[in-house]
Formats: structure tokens, C-alpha cells, sequence
């Protein structure tokens, strides 16, 4: 995603929505509900980290590249290589990640698709169904059939390690035979039948259409998948509203985002306490928390084109909070996790509970 630059606008902000510091520096009362101090403490880092210009900036990236026209299109191709392209960015940093595909390049559709119709031997390239468990290791150069590795295409592809390989594979197999080759077209589809029944689980429904079938596709987590689909949604062409829709709800909790739940006392409050990971996606997770709030918080007053609830630029706020690449607050660079956060300076210091990460040594 594109840095952010701060909010554009803050006149429309109402002092009174935002928990007000304790003069002794003592955390709020526990009397407030959770959601009640989440909303508080949350929405201040919105109006620290967010950005106005947070949607404008995801399509001004995306049509850089070429993917609203792809989408308008249906080049099945160009929004392959760019999906590849993106779940190459995850587990490492981006410049590294970059620099890799920079100087080996990466896996394409055309040449998977040249590759798959050479016919190789090996009975797991036949289909995606059958695909799975295939086991490459790049550094051992072991598969799960090794009789077929010395003339199985997959290796060829010279990627920063072997999982990516596979799910450039799976990914490929996935659109040729779950999605008939037309990955627009399919995602239509199941945005469309999740979303004829009305009700309040609308969105969770639609978003679940697309994310259980591709949570299938070797190597690709649920993480990933909401931060490379929300951009891709966010950013996709005007005609295409519920791709904008649900694009808007999709949450990507890394750790960054789930330690700051943990630091502020949030988790604690919500009973939620669990391990960084797939847990966050669980009910009562991270994710159902950030959504939670999120509808709490008319996201308007940032943009008044925004939705008015809008999970992902509450959680984007959070992250750039977080992180280095962005404002570097709350995150281990700056905060010894053996011990209660001590940073004064932080804008949260008099709301937050400043819960420790790990035990003291």
C-alpha cells in the first residue's frame, strides 16, 4: 500500500467523541465498556495516522500499474502476475522483496501456461485438485514426486524460496480450473450470490465467498489475502460496487496491528487474548474487533467519500501507527515488550493500559 500522509482535514472532528487523558497518567475506568474504550483509544490513532486521501492513493497506484483496466477487461493474465507479484511481498521487507524480483523476475501466466501445456509427467501438474501437497523445497531441491523433479517446469521459476513457487502453481491452477480461466468473471459470480439475501452478515458473507476457496491456494493466509484484495478492490473501476464494498471491510492483522490490541489492554478487555496468527481471524479475534469499532467510527469525517464504517482504513491507521515505515510509535523498536510501555511522548500514554508483550525475564 502507499504511505500515507496524514489526515487532510480535522475541523469536522468532534473533541467530545475522543476519551479524555487522566491527568495522573492512570488508565481510563474499567467501568467503560470495551467497546467504549477501543472507540476511544482507536479513534485517536485515526485522527494521528489515518489519511483522507487513503482510497485515491490505492487507485492512483493501481491504475500506475494498469490492474482497473485489466479488471474492465477481464485480462486474467495481467491481474495474475500482479497477485503473484503481491504475495511475494509478504514474510520479508518490501525493498528486499523488490530487489529479488528485480533480478530474477517472477512467475508470469503466460509462462505457467506454456510450461502446463508441455505436458509434464508429474501427475500433481494435471490439476489443482490434484496439485495438492506437492512439497517443493528450493534449497533441497526435494518434491513430493521426485522421479518427475528432473523435468517438472516448476523449479525453473527462480523465486525467493520454494513455497512461493508452489503458490504461483496453485494460484495458476486455481483460475484455470475453480475459475475457468476468467478470475473476474468468477469473482463477480460469487460476490453476486452472497450477496442476495440482505441482513447485517451481508458483508461477512460476501467476503467469505471469495476467501474460503482462495485460503485453499498453497501458501496464501489470510493476511495476505485481505491486503492484496482490498487494494485491488479499492482500486477497482466505479461499475463495480460490490468489489468497492466489500474491498472496504477487509481487515489484514499482522503483528504489528495485533500487538497493539495487546499493548493498549484491548484484547484484555474484550476477553480476546490469544496468540498473533490465525487466532486473529477467529470469531472475537483481532478482526472482529477492529470491525466492531470500525462501525463505531463514521469514517466520513475523514473523507466525506468514505463509507461510513470502514474497516480497512481503521486498521490501515493502526498499522501506519505502528509500524516503522510509518509514524514507528508502538512497536519493539521502540518499546522494551519485558516491561509496561514508558513512552510519555505517545499520544495514547494517558488512555492506554500499556499491558506488557512477554513475560519479564
Amino acid at each position: 500500500m502507499p504511505s500515507e500522509a496524514g489526515v487532510d482535514d480535522l475541523t469536522a472532528m468532534d473533541p467530545s467523541t475522543i476519551e479524555q487523558p487522566d491527568p495522573g497518567g492512570r488508565p481510563p475506568a474499567k467501568s467503560r465498556s470495551p467497546v467504549d474504550y477501543a472507540t476511544g483509544l482507536i479513534l485517536r490513532v485515526c485522527r494521528i495516522a489515518g489519511s483522507g486521501s487513503f482510497v485515491d492513493d490505492a487507485r492512483e497506484s493501481l491504475a500506475a500499474e494498469g490492474i482497473p483496466a485489466a479488471v474492465r477487461t477481464r485480462d486474467t493474465a495481467a491481474l495474475f502476475d500482479w497477485l503473484v507479484m503481491s504475495f511475494s511481498y509478504q514474510g520479508i521487507a518490501d525493498q528486499v522483496a523488490f530487489d529479488y524480483m528485480e533480478r530474477h523476475g517472477q512467475a508470469t501466466w503466460q509462462v505457467i501456461a506454456a510450461d502446463l501445456r508441455r505436458g509434464p509427467t508429474c501427475p500433481k501438474l494435471s490439476s489443482y485438485w490434484q496439485f495438492h501437497d506437492c512439497r517443493y523445497n528450493k534449497t533441497r531441491y526435494t518434491c513430493a514426486e521426485p522421479d518427475h523433479l528432473p523435468g517438472c517446469p516448476l523449479p525453473n521459476h527462480w523465486l525467493r524460496n520454494g513455497r512461493l513457487n508452489e503458490t504461483a502453481y496453485a494460484l495458476h491452477l486455481f483460475i484455470r480450473d475453480v475459475a475457468g480461466g476468467d478470475l473476474v468473471a468468477w469473482i463477480d459470480r460469487r460476490l453476486n450470490t452472497a450477496a442476495k439475501h440482505p441482513g447485517p452478515d451481508r458483508l461477512a458473507r460476501m467476503r467469505t465467498a471469495l476467501l474460503d476457496p482462495l485460503k485453499e491456494v498453497h501458501g496464501v493466509s489470510d493476511k495476505i489475502l485481505m491486503m492484496t484484495l482490498s487494494v485491488l478492490f479499492l482500486g477497482a473501476p466505479s461499475r463495480r460496487r460490490r468489489w468497492r464494498e466489500v474491498g472496504t471491510s477487509m481487515i489484514a492483522v499482522d503483528t504489528l496491528v495485533h500487538n497493539f490490541l495487546h499493548r493498549t489492554g484491548i484484547l484484555a478487555r474484550f476477553r480476546a487474548g490469544h496468540p498473533d496468527g490465525v487466532a486473529c481471524y477467529r470469531p472475537g479475534g483481532c478482526a472482529d474487533i477492529i470491525e466492531t469499532v470500525a462501525e463505531q467510527i463514521d469514517a466520513r469525517q475523514f473523507n466525506r467519500r468514505f463509507p461510513a464504517a470502514f474497516s480497512r482504513f481503521v486498521q490501515f491507521a493502526i498499522w501506519r501507527y505502528c509500524a516503522q515505515q510509518g509514524l514507528g510509535v508502538c512497536n519493539g523498536n521502540q518499546i522494551d515488550d519485558r516491561k509496561r510501555c514508558d513512552n510519555k511522548q505517545c499520544s495514547l500514554y494517558s488512555i492506554c493500559y500499556r499491558k506488557r508483550l512477554h513475560k519479564a525475564e
